[in-house]
């Protein structure tokens, strides 16, 4: 495997990175205390191609491979992990599921403007009693001819407030379960379709996270995604490849709170000298940068088996498990390496570990990373 990056994808890392540090570190702190979504920074993405950075360019993306994504989502993360999950399902849930299964007509009119950012997307599976077990959707989309009822809720959406288009799963015939399964794409402001309560969340809390109301919204026969009953195949293909994200967002968590610590540690003294002269500040340090980039590998690996067409419900679920993992571990020990300043907002590292739990939870559990992989390796 070769390890070199090349010139184009340091050229994306390095603008991801000074993306970051100019335009979303000022007012980070603010945004994540006041809750706020990052409006103006999105946009910004959008017109630098970040939201749908795999779409062919005829599409309106920007025709990069997922080892860029990977880059790019890691410099975002860094900084603003509310910012990095908005990326992260426009591209990995959204425009990826539009562009490998979505008509030629569904491109055109729905993948086109997400791919280039003019709006955002999001990704409605979860349900109150439907996060893990996506198999038991209470979501109904009653087949009337010409078009489906949708009726029911979905929570825990991210984008969920601000999101122009929405693909989302319902059940249409319960007696074939999860054959019996289908996508749609759903237009905000339809009739009937109402954003509920934002959520007051622990940490990516500059993200949008609502539930979505359905009460009898006509979802033309055309906006459904495949054929019918594809809707379980497609949503299980897309959080695959979502996988992909959300390990790169846990890698960039990890790698910030690591940076952060290790500029404090030559900085800050005790004992007459530099913290990171003490061995156990030393050995934290040298732990943390191992597992990060231990973690890094895995994203690539799964980034390039995805680039190469290959299954990676295996290497994501990896990436995913491991990467979340880190992001944990170094956040808690980038707040202990900055003492009591760690525990103040002002350093940043406690907002960071705030933000590495949901990477744990959201698009599959590390608990369902852990079935995925033992299923792949018993085959």
């Amino acid at each position: 495997m070769d390890f070199n990056l090349s010139e184009e994808q340091l050229m994306i890392q390095q603008a991801a990175r000074d993306f970051a540090q100019n335009e979303l570190l000022p007012g980070v702190i603010e945004r994540d205390r006041d809750q706020k979504f990052p409006t103006e920074q999105v946009k910004k993405m959008g017109e630098m191609g970040l939201l749908g950075m795999m779409v062919d360019p005829q599409y309106g993306g920007a025709g990069m491979d997922s080892v860029s994504y990977v880059l790019a989502m890691e410099e975002i993360a860094k900084v603003d992990a509310s910012a990095a999950v908005v990326m992260s399902v426009n591209n990995s849930l959204v425009c990826a599921g539009l562009e490998k299964f979505a008509s030629e007509e569904q491109k055109v009119k729905y993948l086109t403007p997400l791919a280039s950012g003019q709006v955002i997307g999001a990704f409605a599976l979860s349900e109150p009693e439907a996060g893990s077990d996506a198999t038991s959707q209470k979501t109904t989309a009653e087949d009337k001819g010409d078009y489906y009822l949708l009726n029911g809720i979905k929570n825990w959406i991210t984008n969920g407030g601000t999101a122009s288009y929405y693909i989302v799963i319902a059940q249409t015939d319960p007696e074939k379960k999860h054959k019996g399964i289908n996508a749609f794409i759903v237009e905000r402001g339809w009739e009937g379709f109402e954003i509920g309560l934002k959520e007051d969340k622990l940490g990516i809390r500059g993200s949008d996270t609502h539930s979505l109301i359905f009460n009898n919204v006509k979802v033309p026969k055309e906006n459904r995604i495949g054929a019918d009953g594809f809707g379980f195949n497609f949503a299980m293909a897309v959080l695959n490849g979502g996988r992909i994200g959300i390990a790169s967002q846990a890698l960039g968590i990890a790698s910030g709170a690591y940076e952060l610590a290790l500029k404090y540690a030559k900085t800050r003294k005790a004992f007459k000298t530099e913290i990171i002269n003490h061995q156990a500040i030393a050995f934290k340090l040298a732990d943390m940068a191992t597992q990060i980039t231990a973690a890094r590998m895995l994203c690539f690996k799964a980034a390039c088996e995805k680039d190469a067409g290959k299954d990676i419900s295996e290497s994501g679920a990896m990436a995913k498990l491991y990467s979340s993992q880190v992001a944990m571990d170094t956040t808690i020990e980038a707040v202990q390496i900055h003492g009591g300043y760690g525990y103040v907002k002002e350093y940043h590292v406690e907002r960071l570990m705030r933000d590495a739990k949901i990477t744990q939870i959201y698009e599959g559990t590390s608990e369902i990373q852990k079935i995925v992989i033992s299923r792949s390796i018993a085959k």
